[in-house]
Order: C-alpha cells, then structure tokens, then sequence
C-alpha cells in the first residue's frame, strides 16, 4: 500500500507546476494596458531580471566553492556521504529556479492587476491572486519534486547493508543536504532582495515623499523604477527552503525514531508520511486557490475576508485529508500523528491571525501608531517598537504549546519517549506549511499588488483605479506579514526537529570513522542501539557544560549580528540612493515640473551594486560560524549554538516582521484620509516610521528564519567534520 501511496507525491509535484503554467498563461492573456502602463512594466521587468543575473553570478561562485568543500570532504576524507555535493548543488538550482520563475510572474502581472483594477476590484484580486498562486504552486511542486526524485534515486544506489533500518537514516540524512543548498540560495535571495528594494524605497520616500512632497510611485521620482523591481526581488526562494526543510527534517526524524525498534517497515512509513501530507496539501491548495474572490467596494475587512476563504477551506480540508492518509498508510499511532497536523495548523493560524491583529489598519494596535504620529516621528517609532515587541507574546505562547501538544500526542504522553516526540513536532511543521501553495500565494500577492499601485500611479490612472490599487496594496501589506509569520513560526518547529536530525547525523559521522560504542561513564553502548539521550550523555550537553553555553551565547549573537549587518548595508546603500535621488532634482531640469524623464536606469544600478556586494558578508558568516563553532567547541558547542540562535532568531523575527509591518500600515490609515490625510505633518511622522520599519519587516526579519534553519543545516552537512576533528 505505501509504494502505491507514494507516487502520489510526484504526481502532486507534477499537477501543481501544470496548475501553475494554467494560471501564469491566464494571467498573460490580460491586457497590460496603455502604451505608458507597458512601457513601465518593460522597465520594470529588464531591471528585475538585471538583478536576477548579477545576483545568481555572485551565488554560482560561492555554490561550487561549497561544492568542493565538500567533495573534498566526501572522497578525499570520506568524512561525508559521496553524494552530499550533488544534493547541495541541486537544491540550490531548485530554490534559485523558484525564485526566477516567481520574480518574471511578478513583474508580468503588477500591469495586468493595475488595468484590471480600472474595470473593478474583483479582476484586480483575480489577477493579482492567481499570479501569487503561479509562485506558490511552483515553490510547493519543485520542492516536492526534488524530494521524491532524491528518495528513488538513493532508495535505488544505495545498498541494504547489514541493518536494514539504516539505509533509511542514511537516505534521509543525505537528503537533507539538498535543504542546505534550498537554505544557502534562500539567504542570499532573500538578504540581496531585501537591501534592494530598501535602499531604493527608502531613498524614494526620504527624497520624494517627505523633501520634495510628491506621491508615492511619483513618475518624478528617479528610485520610483528601482522600488517596483527590488519588491519582487528574495520572492519564492526564501519559503521553498521552508517547505523543503520541514518535510526532510521530519523524514529524517521518521527514520531515526523506527530505526532502534528495527521495524523497517513502519519506518518506511514514518519517512513517508510528511511527503504524502504536503502532496495532498497541494490538491486541496488547488481547490482554495479557486475559492478566493470579492466583490465591488469590499473594504480592508472584507478583502481580508476573502483571502481567508481560501486558505480556511484548504486547512478545513486538510484535517480530514491527514487522518486518511495516515490510515490508509497504516503508521502506527496513525490519529495521534494525525493530530499533530491540526497542532501545526491551528499554531499557522494563531500565528497568522495575531500577525493580522498587530499589523493591519483594521485593528486598534496599527490605528495608536497612526495616531502617535500627531506628535512626531519620534513618537511614531517609539510606538511601533513597542508594538512589535508586544507582538511575539501571542506567536511564542502559540509555538510553545504546540512544541508540547506535538510532542505528547505523538509519544502518547511518554515524556521519556523523546525520538517520537520530536517527529511529532516535525510532523506539526509539517501541518502549518502543508498548505503552502496557497499561504505563499497570499504572500506573494502583497508586492504584485503593490506594484500595481505604482503602475497606476506612474501612468497617472484616474482616482478610482488608484483607490482600488490602494485597497489591493493595503490587503498585501497584511497578507506579506502573515506570510512572515508562517515563515518565521514554521522555522521554530522546524529548527526543533532539525536539532535531533543532527544527533543523528553524528551518530552516522562515527560509524563512518569506524566507531561501534559509545564509553558513557561504565557503561558501554553500541552505536547502533544508542538513544537521543545516549548523545547527550556522551557528549554532556548540560547547561553546566560551558561549551554549550558558550554555544547559545553565540547563536544569540548571531541573530543580533546578523540583522545588524543587513540593516546597516540597507543604510549605506539608501543613503547612495538618496544622494542620487536629490542629485537628478538638482541638476536635471524639469524633472519636478514633468518636463523632463529622470534617469531611472542610474537608480537601479546603484540598488544592484548595492545588494551584489552588502549580502555576501551576511550570508558567508551563516554558514562559517556552525563550521567554527563545532572545531572549537565540539558537538556541544554547535547544539548550544542552534539553540541560541533558534530561541533568540524567532522572537527577534517576529519583532521585526509586525513592527515593519505595522509602520506601514499605519502610514496607509493616514493615507486614507485619517489624521490629516496625505501631505499632512502626521502623515510625514508616519513616513519616518515606515523607512525604519521597511529593512526591518523585508531584510533582517524575514531573513531570520533562513538563518536558523541554514545553521542548522551547515552543522549538519559538516557534523562528520566536527566529529572527526574532535577525535583528533
């Protein structure tokens, strides 16, 4: 039965890429609209694709670098497994495929939105939807692809040994190395993306909005070109290496909890489980994806309202769907894994809705930032701040009583049974982002729709079609940081699973340096019958061990440092952008008055230096210091290390993502005509607040969850280093 189940994996992968070619030929179908509507979205799409080059130039480098690391280490130490470079290197091609794909949809229906929205609100959320859904549909069918193409494969090459029950370990540790390449790709797109389009809309609204007192989107405005490229610039990629890592740390924790008990064929079983869930999760993300549409004069509420039809149908279905497909498969304590989908499911959905109330200017939290500003920007920081770090209360409560929900259902109230515990919580992981293909399509929306705007804006469209871009604009706000929110919560339980993928991954670091026990104080242990617990003994991860609290001292740091360096590279390069901005007002003529074109092109060039060069020192650190970590600390260096950085990167996450997101909502209700409306000093205040809030809720907060997950996955791919390094 489970071989037969399988291949609906692939299957799904397939039906998913088909649905998204369906929908991006739709979308290419509409008009783009008036010569001058087009003649934007060339600009647009050639400065997007500009980037797209430089920055895949810059990644191919350090990707065949990594790729002879570790073939050094697969064939010249034999310290790895022979296959790790390939993986790695298809990942990476995967991830960036996702995030080129989703970047030329983007950029082909911002203009298509915009003059859709000229005849009603209804054909601007269609088109705008549906394009995301192009992006989520291919992130959910390559990530599902590679999966089921890596599984065959090495289920094929390699041999059934003298324990059948560690050919699995073996296949699912391996492929978790095609997840370093998803993660290693993610944040370089997602970091590159995000001092991008910050730099430039940054410089535009210093510039423009608040010195020369012009719109948003002004034609006038030479960063105007700049801004609309980087929005959709880190798009795809980031959550491709969260789906991918949640289904193989889970497969990983599938086989490692089978593999003592000896049972093979529950163990096939358990890998199987989350690859079955996530491939029904793309049928049911299908029939969402249908189901979302408005009506005329919808309101802020409303258009929330239906987006959310669309993704409560396919959660809804999803439920029923899990406890199918965990019968049908005969894993065993099939209803207790079961509801460890609807724990990771109703964590999403507390997560998403908590990040509505905070961030959009529907709810009283956004509207007291809004108001703050009658006072300056000062206080319109200050009010934000305080808001974003109020935030994590609900996300982290939620996360924490999942983590122990997950745990208890799956080792049926066994505190002690830690290996099924921990693929409970996968298992959530797994839930929360089953139905990607439409959450990422909500996500996704958010720049398409604000793209769209600015389309409308640039080709001077009539106020109503500038008020229902508005409304697209406004709902994509909020729908981008509940994405976040997904991304950043999935990262947590993820990052949890990923912590017991690597114990296991030291275990098979040892048999390959010719270890068979463990010596744990009399006792000796064989290898292959050693507990999670055996590990921690043997290599006394105890918080009275310094190494381990040297450990989660630096990955605390590392979260810090991390958005400390991208926050200051989205600085250096604004303050480029801002000095190039005021320099074509000064010294080309008629720009302000409309008589003369500024140079758009310049603006675009200084945002792709800028993201080429501040991303790689970011990105390298990533992956370094999990590698120095374990030569100098050991393996209880780097477990301290991932724990520091998981605890301290998710609530710093989510800080950032509804903070950033609630400045720029709050500069919306202004915009709407509160507080003074437009022009007004308040509405200057709120402008402030939205320039610091933008490198925090598009750069360091989303770039987050890919740091916790890549060193988790560095330290990994290089625990047979750390391990024979320590033996030395």
């Amino acid at each position: 039965m489970e071989t037969t189940l399988f291949y609906l994996v692939p299957a799904a992968s397939v039906l998913a890429l088909v649905f998204a070619w369906h929908f991006y030929r739709e979308m290419k179908k509409a008009s783009e609209g008036t010569p001058r509507m087009q003649h934007i979205a060339e600009a647009v799409r050639k400065g997007a694709m500009s980037y797209l080059r430089q920055q895949y130039k810059v990644v191919t480098v350090v990707f065949i670098a990594l790729a002879i690391l570790f073939a050094v280490m697969a064939y010249g130490f034999q310290v790895q497994n022979e296959w790790v470079p390939i993986a790695f290197l298809t990942g990476g091609f995967f991830s960036g495929l996702a995030g080129y794909l989703g970047m030329k949809t983007a950029t082909a229906a911002s203009a298509r939105t915009a003059n859709a929205a000229r005849t009603s609100l209804n054909g601007g959320l269609r088109i705008a939807f549906r394009s995301g859904a192009v992006m989520g549909l291919v992130v959910v069918g390559l990530g599902l692809l590679d999966i089921s193409f890596w599984y065959l494969l090495l289920d094929w090459l390699i041999p059934e040994g003298d324990m059948p029950t560690a050919k699995l370990c073996m296949i699912t540790t391996t492929m978790l190395t095609f997840g370093m390449g998803a993660s290693t790709q993610a944040l370089f797109a997602r970091v590159g993306g995000g001092i991008y389009t910050k730099a430039a809309d940054v410089g535009a609204d210093l510039v423009g909005k608040v010195e020369a007192n012009i719109p948003e989107d002004d034609p006038r405005n030479p960063a105007t070109i700049a801004d609309n490229v980087g929005d959709v610039a880190g798009m795809g990629a980031d959550l491709y290496e969260s789906y991918c890592g949640s289904i193989l740390a889970t497969a990983s924790l599938g086989a490692a909890a089978y593999m003592l008990a000896g049972n093979v064929d529950m163990q096939v079983k358990a890998v199987m489980a989350p690859m079955l869930i996530a491939a029904v999760g793309i049928i049911l993300s299908i029939i969402g994806i249908y189901a979302v549409r408005t009506h005329e004069n919808a309101n802020i509420k409303q258009l929330l309202r239906s987006l959310s039809v669309g993704t409560m149908l396919s959660s809804a279905l999803i439920v029923v769907a899990s406890f199918a497909v965990l019968y049908l498969l005969g894993l065993d304590r099939w209803w207790q894994m079961g509801c460890t989908v609807v724990v990771g499911l109703v964590v999403g959905t507390v997560i998403g809705q908590a990040t509505e109330y905070y961030t959009s200017q529907s709810y009283k939290p956004t509207r007291k930032v809004s108001e703050s500003g009658q006072t300056g920007a000062a206080t319109v920081i200050i009010s934000g701040l305080g808001l974003g770090m109020l935030s994590t209360a609900v996300p982290v409560i939620a996360v924490v009583v999942g983590i122990i929900a997950a745990y208890l259902l799956a080792a049926s109230g066994d505190m002690s049974n830690i290996s099924m515990g921990l693929y409970g919580i996968g298992m959530a992981a797994v839930g929360m982002l089953s139905t990607l293909g439409i959450t990422l399509a909500t996500d996704a929306y958010g720049p398409i729709a604000d793209n769209a705007g600015g389309n409308a804006e640039m080709s001077e469209l009539g106020p109503e079609v500038r008020r229902r871009t508005d409304a697209l604009d406004s709902l994509g706000n909020t729908t981008a940081a509940t994405g976040k929110g997904f991304a950043i919560g999935s990262a947590a339980l993820t990052g949890l699973a990923l912590l017991a993928s690597y114990i296991e991954e030291v275990r098979i670091g040892l048999e390959r340096l010719g270890q068979d026990t463990l010596q744990i104080g009399e006792r000796v242990v064989k290898l292959s019958e050693a507990t999670m617990q055996d590990f921690m003994v043997y290599y006394d991860v105890t918080l009275m061990n310094p190494k381990v609290l040297v450990g989660m001292f630096i990955g605390a740091m590392m979260a810090f440092l991390f958005c400390g360096l991208t926050m200051n590279a989205v600085g250096r390069a604004a303050g480029k952008m801002v000095d190039e901005v005021r320099r074509q007002f000064r010294e080309i003529k008629g720009i302000l008055q409309g008589e003369a074109e500024p140079d758009y092109g310049r603006c675009v060039m200084i945002s792709t230096r800028a993201a080429q060069h501040e991303m790689i020192v970011p990105s390298i650190l990533a992956i370094i210091a999990p590698i120095l970590v374990g030569v100098v600390f050991g393996v209880s260096g780097v477990l301290g290390l991932l724990i520091g950085g998981l605890a301290t990167g998710f609530v710093l996450a989510v800080f950032m993502a509804n903070a950033g997101g609630a400045w720029d909502n709050a500069k919306k209700y202004i915009e709407e005509g509160n507080f003074g409306g437009k022009g007004s000093d308040v509405h200057k205040a709120t402008i402030v607040g939205d320039t610091v809030g933008d490198p925090f809720k598009d750069t360091a907060g989303p770039s987050l969850n890919i740091l916790i997950k890549l060193m988790s996955m560095v330290s990994i791919v290089m625990a047979g280093l750390t391990v024979a390094w320590s033996l030395l």
